[in-house]
């Protein structure tokens, strides 16, 4: 449930009922819009009365319900207006979402040695990217494919920020690696094999960096929105959704069926940023770029794309992972289609 209040609403009547509405066993919870303040009520509301609400005071413009069954993540919480969620790095702060420039976070799909992350941290930084993508701790479907160098490969990532002042999106697996991945990344990412890790979610709420949910091989839309839930419902509202190809009848062509039908989908429904990875949705290099342009005409807020200084060597992931020079032409052939939508190119 929201309460929408009216433009120049005074504050203490507004912290009055927040009070007010934790009396009732209620979570408030304030949302400041570009013209108006919405309270969310977080609880048991569904014996509440929307004209008991209405009555409490003159400043309150209307009460609604949310239907949704993810009540943070939905887009009728916050009054239709989207969320920006900003990331500090040492080039300055990015910022995720509708309002603001595309995105492009770019890296390997593991961190290899200095030598590598630092040379590709360099490259797609001066191609445009703002973030460097590069697993540290990498969830393998074989146990005997290269795991990641685990905590020693955190290092390897501070050292590609210091000498290109990227920002860093790592992933997290474990609860017990979360204090220490978040002393060094920007944004942690939840893979798609732990998109419904509970146990994981709700630690990764408890922290104060912003948190990147991907989609589940087989989870609906819903079910990824309820993974952000959790998120959000521990505490942390800066959560950003990540598309990267589901499993369908077909896999003969593309590792995963890249849903791109999911971004106007999930514009409709919640106000967090939304990002496409390409690489992993085909798992072919010859199609990312292709992709990237079909996600940004969607008006889509982010791209990760894998990059290798040598994907034929790579040590995970090199048929999906473009080259330093097949990013940079992709950058470059990405700026016309983001103007067309409107997006700025950052």
């Amino acid at each position: 449930m929201i309460v929408v209040m009216k433009t120049g609403a005074p504050t203490d009547v507004i912290e009055e009922l927040a009070t007010e509405f934790e009396g009732w066993g209620l979570t408030p919870e304030k949302i400041v819009g570009t013209h108006k303040i919405v309270i969310g009520l977080v609880g048991d509301t569904a014996s509440l009365d929307e004209a008991r609400i209405q009555e409490l005071s003159p400043f309150i413009e209307q009460v609604l319900r949310v239907e949704k069954p993810y009540k943070r993540a939905s887009l009728e919480f916050h009054n239709g207006e989207s969320t920006t969620v900003t990331v500090a790095t040492p080039n300055g702060p990015v910022h995720f979402g509708r309002s603001h420039p595309l995105v492009v976070m770019a890296g390997p799909c593991s961190v290899e040695n200095e030598a590598m992350i630092v040379a590709t941290a360099k490259s797609v930084g001066a191609s445009g990217a703002k973030l460097l993508r590069g697993g540290a701790y990498k969830p393998r479907t074989s146990p005997y494919s290269f795991q990641g160098h685990g905590e020693s490969a955190l290092e390897l990532l501070e050292a590609a920020r210091a000498a290109s002042g990227l920002g860093i999106i790592t992933e997290v697996m474990d609860t017990a690696d979360i204090d220490r991945i978040a002393a060094v990344a920007d944004i942690l990412q939840v893979g798609a094999r732990n998109m419904q890790n509970f146990a994981l979610l709700k630690q990764v709420g408890q922290q104060s960096k912003p948190v990147m949910v991907k989609r589940g091989p087989s989870a609906t839309i819903d079910e990824w929105l309820m993974a952000a839930e959790y998120v959000l419902a521990a505490g942390n509202p800066n959560v950003i959704l990540c598309e990267r190809g589901i499993r369908t009848f077909d896999s003969k062509y593309t590792r995963n069926t890249l849903d791109l039908s999911a971004v106007p989908v999930l514009q409709s429904l919640t106000h967090l940023p939304i990002v496409i990875d390409p690489s992993h949705g085909t798992g072919k290099s010859q199609f990312v770029p292709a992709t990237s342009k079909a996600a940004v005409a969607l008006n889509v807020d982010s791209l990760m794309i894998e990059v290798h200084p040598d994907p034929s060597k790579a040590l995970s992931d090199g048929p999906q992972s473009l080259t330093f020079s097949a990013f940079s032409t992709l950058m470059d052939e990405l700026e016309p289609v983001a103007r067309i939508v409107g997006r700025d190119y950052a």
